[in-house]
Formats: structure tokens, C-alpha cells, sequence
């Protein structure tokens, strides 16, 4: 759609800015044009002007000019580079390599073969946690009398809490019991541990010395010699983790606790790993009563109450939630049950903080509208547990007709109840709605009841997988997420386990669940399983489960904030700053990462279908033309590309292969067998001299790839000290060594003797400086990138993985010759660079037919000196007659401008495919070549788009990491706290209700806590300004449209309309445009723009989005029904009026710093009492 330009005044330009000064270390040499010789030519050309000597030049003039640019790019890139002279070089060294072919459905299967072994190994190590568990469970005999000093383990917080002088556990003395153990260094767990021993992990709100944790450690412990076994069998597991439905976390093996810098609110029960094993999928309601009397901290406890419970809803869940009064309405855009992923998950917490009290309490409309939302059969659903959560402050009415009309007497929905706040409220009604509705009811009086309370829910749900038995002992697969331990994106494997125990006399059965059984899988150990540098730098594998969401995919990088790097906090290719120290922190681990397939890439219907099919299990192939952004995210190609997919078995995975077709073969190098009997370290072999360091002054500079070539090669970030490492290991690896990877060694070998006769037979011979070039490059699949001439390797930024720079994948997909200006923001440090000035990188693919076989092994191309090239540019665009005689235009002859002479009237630019300026014919704007050509022009850039010269296309990024918004200070009050009002002092009913019981429980959690109410729950688990939160930011990128041909337009834009024509470069990614400087100093045209942006409202409408869901399928099996179910264990709470004297008493003790010792809730002691 055409962007119309806004009429701009008609003020007069000022004069134009100078030239910006270029420094220099000495003269530079004549850079003579290929076309137009002799030198003598770049002399400056002067001649007489008139205002009306001169007209706009003639389309067949730009297109003469357009035909000479291309022209002198192509024979510069014909003589140095190289890329007939590398084929070649090539054919040359035929008997050096084979040309080995990927077979995508053989590849596919060999892969997901791999992947199945892999997680089977850990699936049966997991049923045999399981098994014990429940055994060792049933063997346990209960103790009442049971004492903290009769349990000896290791406390995984232990460490952090003694270095903690404001401790609770140091305060009351309880370390007696606490094991102090010693650790080693673990690579594979990116952590220090101990083998010999659990560690356990019990969340702070819980008492370590309640009966029920002590009973728990007290049988668990038995686990130990279980995970010791496991390990045994399988070396290569990583944690084995018991979570227990009290709390209790027992993993192995042990490590310290990665304890926060604030309060750690970690509880197991939360993970999303334990909330998938623990229950089966779950359509829920949330109604939340606003009437009049719910009323300042009580509406503040249901709301946080609200995105707790929120917080215990996975993926595979759905919900809604809505506030009631006289009527009940949808709290949020959202009116019927949506996917409870992370982003609808935001959009409900911020919702529910603009609720407000009013009105009269209305159970019965709150009950119908839950019910109605949970009866809509047009609407995508989990379509298993179905459950109405209410939040009151208290009520008569039992509502028993709504629940007569909806729910009995088949009872499929389940109600729970939760009171809030302190009041004198008759809660039997609540109590009734619950127990008569196969639901609980639980009280919440303060903050510190709320996490407990509103995720012991999961224990009723629990039930029918309990009586299930053995058919509910089902092994899940998570979807990624980021491990609380450090071991990076992780998938677990769950396993509920059951209580086996009889639940009191006779022959009932118990329906407790005791926990969930996990084991992790790192991505890494899976993305090993997988073909990497065989399938081309555009080649890749991917996964998704059962929701789309990937589990594999190269654009998978959540959460992962770096501070650091170029714009939009990105690193440049090389991986270092620019500006500041690069800080990678992880942002809410709390989080699962869900990236949908369709927003990994870019979507469109052949995505989509693939996705379907790759979702219900089945396999397949399809070649699709499709779109793909640049590494830098600056760029989108148009691309062809071969999908292979099939189901992953016995998982919920499905695996994919993408595949350019010019990635079909590849290369693997045969070394010769009499060189690989010789035996002798790598470093004798004949090609290996061109990576020394002695060679690269008469052979050019060498980046090798920091790729994993053996076992024992450490790993740096500094290319130079990597290839040290490297040097220095060759000197002692033969060539056929077991610990290395033979494939890779070999082929880099290879590419450093193909890439040293490109230098002895093209380069070295040639004078960069007199056709304007700083550098000449090759780089190739087998890692090698060589710099010709050495001291260019200073100004050369690339990424030293071929496969990682954007350079090299768009040569890749681009025919032609691909132009690179430098990042914008790279032109804001000091020009400290070669020959002081800047380069744009142009570089072509060259691709290789042997046999018939056509494969790209290789990049090659040259640097341009910015400055040279646009006085160059400026000459090519001129009119220069054949007898190299400059124009003569006198004032009563009529000529044509040109870029040259009249550059103070003409504006010339050379702009990319992605709209970024390469050249200009004005001096002023060399310090902005690199920007989008909307921030140089915005009218000109305008009139660009609006003519289908260039079109974009917009997306999410929903994988960004924000910083935490600076929260507003209201008042004086600290934030969070409960102020009361005169009146609530002037009232006794105040004093004499719990109201200022809960007001001084506020003020010691506020002090604990630091405003719990209001506080990101990242804020609590990690320094706040340290800590980013994950955010959408939308991305656009803009690309060549419909229009080939050489064009002309006017862009009128009032009294200061222009002329201009632009015409694409042949064989190239430019665009030659021409036309007149702007009449007016301000020209009020819409700016179009490029930077990535932050999306307040989380990226596209998300209420638009849900009503056109993506496909997706939940678990196969659902456990939400069991006949033999005990629903008479609904929860019980006191309904006594609190007393102004404990009231008092309690307040002197908290004002005297003497809290109450915690106890263990009454349900839970008797729930998991044998």
C-alpha cells in the first residue's frame, strides 16, 4: 500500500554541509576505472553553470550511466575476485575430495532414530525412579514424633543461607543436621558437584522442620543410591530430580543451590515440568469477586492471588478470567477461554491490576458466565479437566440451582473455592460449593498463603491419575525451557509418582499423587545428534511438539539477553562489542520458551501445512519458495528450499530437515592414503604451513572456523588465540586421529591449500590500491576465511564461522553480486581502520558443476575504499564525452546535469536491496552510508516505496529481552503497603477485624518480600537491574518489489516537487537512483522505518490473534474421571471471629520482631499421612 507524502514548505535548502575530512597516513594513489582511461580523467571537472543552463538528465542518459556502473563492478570482480579462477583451482584438485550427497529422507531418519535412542535411555531411567519412589514411599513408616536432628542430608541452600546473617535457619540454629559436602568442576553440568550424594531443595515459604518435610526427607533419601544406579548405567544423564508434591525438591547429583540475590521463591510445584507430570490438561474458569466490600488490601491479595494461580497453567492448558459483581465480564479483551501461554498469560496479569470494586456480590452471574465459557463448543479447548477457580471475600448464597442447571448430577466440572482476606464472613457456603462439586476450598487470609494455596489444586486434579494406576504411568516430554540449575534450554522427561499406601482402614485406595519424576535432556546433547556443517551454511534441522512450538530450530535463542554490541543489542558478526562489556544474562527462567514454528520463520500457507502435517504425527517432503531474513536481521531473501519431515517416536516430536537445493552434495576431502600412513603430526602435511602465522604477510591473513575439530582443542573467543590453540594441538595429532573429527580437519586442511592458490594465482600479483579495494577475501564451507592483503585482517569484523556470517549465507541464496555496507553504528568509532576509510563488502558465491553435480563450496569477493569508490561513482555517473573532454556548457546552450559537476543540485545514490545506502555523489553523506535510506531522505525514500520500488514485510521477534520499566512512585507509602484511612482508625469494626492483623503481616512480608504484591517475580529471584524481561519487538525489513525496468516520477510534494529515476543494477542487489535536491529544508513526507521496535501491547493484537488459533493437538490421553474418586477430602478452614487481644498480642510480637514459628498446613498433615 502507497504511503502518502505530506506537502512540505517551500523554505529555500541552506548551504550544504562540508566535506567530511578524511585522514590520512600519506598520499593516495590514483585509482584509475576500468572504462575510462586514462587517469587523467578523475582530474575534477569545472565548468561554466548556469540556473538554466542545466536540465534533469534524460532517462537514456541514467541509463547509459547505469550500464557503466555495472560494467566497472563486474570487471572488478572478474579480475580479483576470482571466482572463475577458484573453480579451477578446484577441478585442478579433483582427486583431493569427493562429492558426497545429503539424502534428506535417509538423513531424517537416521536422526530421529538417534534422537528416540537418546530419550529412551532416559525414559527407562525414569521408570525405574518411579518404581522406587512408590516402593520406598509404601515401605515408610509415618512418625509423628519424628525431630529435625534425626534427618542428615544436604541442604543445597544451606551455603548461601549461612553466608546470610538475616536467616531464618541461621537465627533458630538448625544446621546440626546439615551435611557439608566437597565439589569438583563438571563440564557436562556447567557446575560444580558431588556424585556421592541428593542434594534438596524445600522453597523458603516452607517450615524445613514440619513433621510432613520431615517425614519426606526421611523416605526420599532412599533415592539416593537409585539416581547412583541410573548414573552407572547411563554416564551420560544429567539431573535426576524427585519433586515432591510437598515441595521438596531431592536432585542428583548434588550442587549448591543457585541462590538469588533476593528472596528465592523457587518451588518445584511451579516448574513447568512438574506441572505437566502432575495433572492432566485443564480448561479453567477464573471468576473473581469485585463487589463493594472486597475492598484496598483485600482486592490486592485476589489479584496477586489471580497470577499465581495463573502461573501454575502450561501450554497445554486454557483459561479465561472475569471479575463479577451484579453482572460478570471478561477481565481482559479476551471473551471465551484462551491457550495459556506465556503472552496470553501477560495480557490476563495486566488486566486483572485494573479491576475495581463496586457493586453487590452476584455468585450466580459469576458461576453462569464460568460455566457458559466452559460449555462453548466453537472454540479450541484442552477438553479435559474443567475446573471454575472463585476468589470472594465471602457470601450467603450457595447458588445451588446454577450448579443443578450446569453441572449435576454428572458433576464434570469442578468448583474451587478460595476465601481472601480477614473477615467475619460465614464461609460454610464456600465450603458447600466446593465439597459439592468434587472441588476444595482453601482460605487465603495473607500473602503468605497465596502460592501454597493456589497451586494444592493440582493434588485433587491429581486423583484420577492416581486411581488410573499403571495407564496414567505415561513418560511426557516438555517443551524447552531454561534450567533453574545453569545447565542451559532443557527438555525433561515426567513421570508422576503415585501413592501406593491404603488410605486408613479397610481396602481404600489412596489417591494422592507424591510427586513427579524428571530427568533433563540438554538441547546441546540433541543438537549433537544432529548433521551440521554437511548441510551448508543455509542448511539446518528443527523439531516442534505437539503445539507447534520448536524444540530445535537454528533461530531458537530465547530469553538471553546481551548487553552489548550494535543497535538493538545485537553483537556485531565478530561476536564482540562495539561499545560495552557483553553481559549475557538470562532473563525469567520462570518461563518456558514457546517459539512457534510459524514465528521461528517466516510464516506462509506451505509453512502452515507443513506444520499440520509435522503435528498429527505424519511424514513427508515439499520444495517451497519462501521468505528468509539475514542473520542481521536487516535483510529478507526470497528462496527455494526442500522440507523433509517425520514423527520422532515414542515422543511428542516431530523432526525436520531444510535444505537449499544447491546444498544436495557437498564436498569431503580424501586426503591422499600415502599421507595419512605417514603418521606424522597434522602439522607435517603440506598445506598446513598456510595457517601459521609466519605465512600470512605473503599469503594472506587466515580466520579458521571455531569449530569443534577435537576433543582436547580449547575453545577461545579471540580467533588468534583459537588458531594458537589450534597450531599448537596439530603438533601433536596424526591426521586419522580417534579424537578428533576427521571430516572436519580434513576439509579445512583442504580449504587452506584451494584457498592459497587463489592468492598465488589471482592475488598476489595484483595492485588493490590502484582499482580502489582494501581487501580481497575467500571463505569457504570447510571454516577457512583468508584476508589478502595480512594487515587487512585489522579492519575485518565477519563473523570467523563462514556459517555465521551474513555475508556468506546471502551470497549463498543471491545471484549476482552481493553488496554489504557497514552497520551503521560501525561508522561512530574512531577511523582507526586500514588506509583510514571505510569498506563495503561485495562478495558472489561460486558454484561448482562436477559431474553434473552443482554445489556453492565457497564465497569470494573484495572490500571497497568507501571514499575511492564515491568519487569513482561520481565520474561513472557523469557525462564524460569518449575524447575524455569535459562538458562545455555555456548560458545559452542546454545541457544535462550530471552526478559529477552538478552534485550540488543532483543527488546520486547507490542503495541496497534492503534499503541501505552504499554510495553517494554527496560528500556530507558518507558518515551515513550503512543507515536506512529513510533516515538520509525520508522523501526520496518514500516515493521509492510508494513507487513498488522496494515493498517490506513486518514480524515479531518474540524471543527479545527488555529492560525492566522504571516502576512510578504514587506517594510516600512504600509500594505495595496498605494505608488505612482516618476513618478505618475512627472504626472499631476496623481494629476488631482482621484488617490490621493483615496489615502488620503486610508490613514483615513487605520488608521480606520487597512488595510482593507489585513486584516481578524475576525481581524476587535476581537482581532487578541486572535482570531484562523477555518482550516482542517488531521487525521490519524491506526488499525489492515488482519494478525492474529503469523508472521516472515526480514526487510532488507542493512547491517543492522532484524528479527522479532509479533503475536496478543488473546482476547486482542495487539500486541506481537519481534525482533533484529537495526545493524545501523540511519536507513533512512520513518516515518510513526499519529499526526494530518494541511492541508495548506484546506484538501484534493478541485479542486478534486469538480468534484465529493455530493448530495444535494436546496429549493423547486425559485422566479427569475416575468412578471410584473420594471427594469427601475438601478442605476445611476456621470460621471463628478473630480476638482484639491476640490481635494486639500478635502485633507487640511482630513489632518486636518475634514471628510465630511457621506451622505445617492442617490439610497437608493429613494428606500425606499414611
Amino acid at each position: 500500500m502507497a504511503v502518502p507524502a505530506r506537502t512540505c514548505g517551500a523554505s529555500r535548502p541552506g548551504p550544504a554541509r562540508p566535506a567530511r575530512p578524511w585522514p590520512r597516513r600519506g598520499p593516495r594513489p590514483a585509482r584509475p576505472l576500468l572504462l575510462l582511461l586514462p587517469p587523467l580523467l578523475l582530474l575534477p571537472l569545472l565548468a561554466a553553470r548556469g540556473a538554466s543552463a542545466y536540465s534533469f538528465p534524460q532517462q537514456h542518459t541514467m541509463q547509459h550511466w547505469a550500464r557503466r556502473l555495472e560494467q566497472e563492478i563486474d570487471g572488478v570482480m572478474r579480475i580479483f575476485g576470482g571466482v572463475q579462477q577458484l573453480r579451477e583451482i578446484y577441478k585442478d584438485n579433483r582427486n583431493l575430495f569427493e562429492v558426497q550427497e545429503n539424502e534428506p529422507q535417509k538423513l531424517v531418519e537416521k536422526v530421529a532414530g538417534d534422537i528416540e535412542s537418546l530419550l529412551d535411555r532416559k525414559v527407562q531411567a525414569l521408570k525405574r525412579l518411579a518404581d522406587a519412589a512408590e516402593n520406598f514411599q509404601k515401605a515408610h513408616r509415618w512418625q509423628d514424633n519424628i525431630k529435625e536432628e534425626d534427618i542428615v542430608y544436604y541442604d543445597a541452600k544451606a551455603d548461601a543461607e549461612l553466608d546470610d546473617p538475616e536467616s531464618e535457619d541461621v537465627e533458630r540454629g538448625s544446621k546440626a543436621s546439615t551435611l557439608r559436602l566437597d565439589f569438583v568442576e563438571d563440564s557436562n553440568f556447567k557446575n560444580k558437584v558431588n556424585y556421592s550424594y541428593t542434594a534438596v531443595q524445600i522453597p523458603t515459604d516452607i517450615y524445613k522442620g514440619s513433621t510432613v518435610i520431615l517425614n519426606e526427607l526421611n523416605w526420599t533419601e532412599a533415592l539416593e543410591n537409585v539416581f547412583t544406579e541410573n548414573r552407572r548405567q547411563d554416564p551420560t544423564l544429567l539431573w535426576q530430580v524427585f519433586g515432591s508434591a510437598t515441595g521438596v525438591t531431592r536432585y542428583y547429583p548434588a550442587t549448591p543451590w543457585r541462590a538469588p540475590k533476593k528472596i528465592d521463591l523457587y518451588d518445584v510445584r511451579r516448574r513447568p515440568w512438574y506441572i505437566q507430570g502432575a495433572s492432566s490438561p485443564k480448561d479453567m474458569v477464573i471468576i473473581v469477586d469485585v463487589s463493594g466490600s472486597v475492598s484496598g488490601l483485600t482486592l490486592k491479595l485476589m489479584k496477586t492471588s489471580v497470577c499465581e494461580m495463573l502461573d501454575t497453567l502450561s501450554d497445554d492448558d486454557y483459561v479465561n478470567v472475569a471479575s463479577f459483581n451484579e453482572k460478570a465480564q471478561p477481565v481482559s479483551c479476551f471473551t471465551h477461554l484462551v491457550q495459556a501461554n506465556v503472552r496470553n498469560k501477560k495480557v490476563f496479569k495486566e488486566a486483572v491490576q485494573g479491576m475495581v470494586a463496586k457493586g453487590t456480590t452476584g455468585y450466580k452471574a459469576g458461576f453462569e458466565y464460568a460455566f457458559d465459557q466452559l460449555q462453548n463448543p466453537n472454540i479450541t479447548r484442552a477438553n479435559c479437566n474443567k475446573m471454575i477457580m472463585m476468589f470472594t471475600d465471602g457470601g450467603e448464597d450457595r447458588v445451588q440451582d446454577v450448579f443443578e442447571k450446569y453441572n449435576w448430577p454428572n458433576r464434570t466440572v469442578r468448583v474451587f473455592t478460595f476465601s481472601v482476606g480477614q473477615h467475619n464472613y460465614d464461609v460454610t457456603p464456600l465450603q458447600w460449593m466446593a465439597c459439592a462439586n468434587k472441588g476444595y476450598y482453601f482460605e487465603i487470609p495473607s500473602i503468605g498463603a497465596i502460592r501454597i494455596n493456589t497451586q494444592e489444586y493440582l493434588d485433587v486434579l491429581g486423583r484420577p491419575m492416581v486411581l488410573a494406576g499403571k495407564e496414567a504411568k505415561q513418560v511426557q516430554w516438555t517443551n524447552v525451557y531454561e534450567d533453574a540449575l545453569g545447565l542451559g534450554m532443557v527438555v525433561t522427561g515426567t513421570l508422576p509418582v503415585f501413592n501406593l499406601t491404603q488410605d486408613g482402614p479397610g481396602e481404600k485406595k489412596n489417591q494422592l499423587i507424591l510427586g513427579v519424576m524428571g530427568i533433563d535432556v540438554a538441547l546441546n546433547d540433541i543438537k549433537r545428534l544432529t548433521p551440521n556443517y554437511t548441510l551448508g551454511a543455509n542448511g539446518y534441522v528443527f523439531a516442534i511438539d505437539l503445539n507447534g512450538y520448536v524444540l530445535l530450530h537454528p533461530n531458537l535463542k530465547p530469553q538471553v539477553s546481551q548487553v552489548c554490541g550494535l543497535e538493538g543489542g545485537k553483537p556485531n558478526e565478530m561476536g564482540t562489542p562495539d561499545f560495552r562489556p557483553c553481559l549475557l544474562q538470562t532473563t525469567n527462567f520462570r518461563e518456558p520458551v514457546t517459539l512457534d514454528f510459524l514465528d521461528a520463520e517466516l510464516e506462509d500457507e506451505n509453512k502452515e501445512e507443513i506444520r499440520r502435517s509435522m503435528i498429527d504425527g505424519n511424514k513427508g517432503h515439499k520444495q517451497i519458495r519462501t521468505w528468509v531474513k539475514s542473520l542481521d536481521e536487516r535483510y529478507i531473501d526470497e528462496v527455494m528450499r526442500n522440507y523433509t519431515w517425520l514423527p520422532i517416536r515414542s515422543t511428542n516430536y516431530s523432526l525436520g530437515l531444510v535444505l537449499p537445493p544447491y546444498s544436495t552434495f557437498y564436498l569431503q576431502a580424501n586426503l591422499s592414503d600415502q599421507i595419512l600412513q605417514v603418521k606424522l603430526p597434522i602439522s607435517k602435511l603440506k598445506d598446513f604451513e598456510f595457517l601459521l602465522p609466519s605465512s600470512f604477510e605473503s599469503e594472506g591473513h587466515v580466520f579458521i572456523a571455531p569449530r569443534e575439530y577435537c576433543k582436547d582443542l580449547n575453545a577461545s573467543d579471540n580467533n588468534t588465540e583459537f588458531l594458537k590453540n589450534f597450531i599448537e594441538l596439530m603438533e601433536k595429532v596424526t591426521p586419522d586421529s580417534k579424537q578428533c573429527n576427521n571430516f572436519l580437519l580434513h576439509n579445512l586442511i583442504l580449504d587452506t591449500g584451494i584457498t592459497q592458490q587463489l592468492v598465488e594465482r589471482v592475488w598476489r600479483d595484483q595492485d588493490l590500491n590502484t582499482y580502489s579495494l582494501l581487501a580481497v577475501f575467500a571463505a569457504t564451507d570447510g571454516g577457512i576465511t583468508r584476508i589478502f592483503p595480512n594487515k587487512a585482517a585489522e579492519d575485518w569484523t565477519e563473523n570467523p564461522e563462514p556459517f555465521n556470517a551474513s555475508f556468506y549465507r546471502r551470497s549463498l541464496d543471491n545471484r549476482g553480486y552481493v553488496f554489504k555496507p557497514p552497520h551503521q553504528d560501525a561508522l561512530l568509532r574512531p577511523l582507526e581502520l586500514e588506509n583510514d576509510t571505510v569498506g563495503i563488502l561485495v562478495s558472489t558465491a561460486v558454484e561448482l558443476s562436477l559431474g553434473g553435480r552443482t554445489l556453492r563450496p565457497a564465497v569470494v569477493g573484495v572490500k571497497l575504499d568507501l571514499e575511492a569508490w564515491a568519487e569513482k561513482f561520481k565520474v561513472l555517473a557523469s557525462n564524460r564525452t569518449h575524447q575524455d573532454q569535459p562538458q562545455k556548457c555555456g548560458p545559452s546552450s542546454h545541457c544535462e546535469m550530471d552526478c559529477e559537476v552538478n552534485n550540488e543540485d543532483l543527488l546520486c545514490v547507490l542503495i541496497d536491496d534492503g534499503g541501505f545506502l552504499v554510495l553517494s555523489n554527496q560528500n556530507h553523506q558518507w558518515d551515513q552510508v550503512g543507515r536506512f535510506f529513510s533516515e538520509v531522505d525520508a522523501n526520496l525514500m518514500l516515493a521509492l516505496y510508494n513507487n513498488s520500488f522496494y515493498t517490506r514485510k513486518e514480524s515479531y521477534d518474540y524471543q527479545a529481552a527488555c529492560a525492566p520499566q522504571p516502576p512510578g512512585n504514587l506517594g510516600a507509602a512504600p509500594r505495595g503497603i496498605f494505608v488505612p484511612t482516618i476513618a478505618d482508625f475512627l472504626n472499631l469494626a476496623w481494629w476488631t477485624s482482621a484488617a490490621a492483623w493483615s496489615l502488620f503481616q503486610q508490613l514483615l512480608y513487605g520488608l521480606i518480600y520487597h512488595s510482593w504484591f507489585q513486584a516481578d517475580p524475576t525481581e524476587a529471584e535476581g537482581n532487578p537491574e541486572a535482570r531484562e524481561s523477555s518482550c516482542v519487538m517488531k521487525q521490519t525489513q524491506y526488499y525489492f518489489g515488482s519494478v525492474n525496468a529503469s523508472y521516472n516520477a515526480i514526487i510532488d510534494c507542493g512547491n517543492c516537487s522532484r524528479l527522479f529515476h532509479a533503475q536496478r543494477l543488473t546482476n547486482t542487489n542495487l539500486l541506481f537512483v537519481v534525482a533533484e535536491k529537495p526545493l524545501c529544508s523540511q519536507c513533512e513526507a512520513g518516515r518510513l522505518l526499519q529499526k526494530e521496535t518494541h511492541c508495548p501491547a506484546d506484538g501484534p493484537e493478541q485479542c486478534e490473534l486469538v480468534q484465529r488459533p493455530r493448530y495444535r493437538r494436546g496429549p493423547h490421553i486425559c485422566f479427569d474421571y475416575n468412578a471410584t474418586e473420594d471427594t469427601s477430602d475438601c478442605g476445611r478452614g476456621a470460621s471463628f471471629p478473630p480476638s482484639l487481644g491476640i490481635l494486639v498480642s500478635l502485633q507487640l510480637l511482630l513489632l518486636l520482631g518475634l514471628p510465630p514459628r511457621p506451622q505445617p498446613q492442617v490439610h497437608a498433615q493429613a494428606s500425606h499421612r499414611p
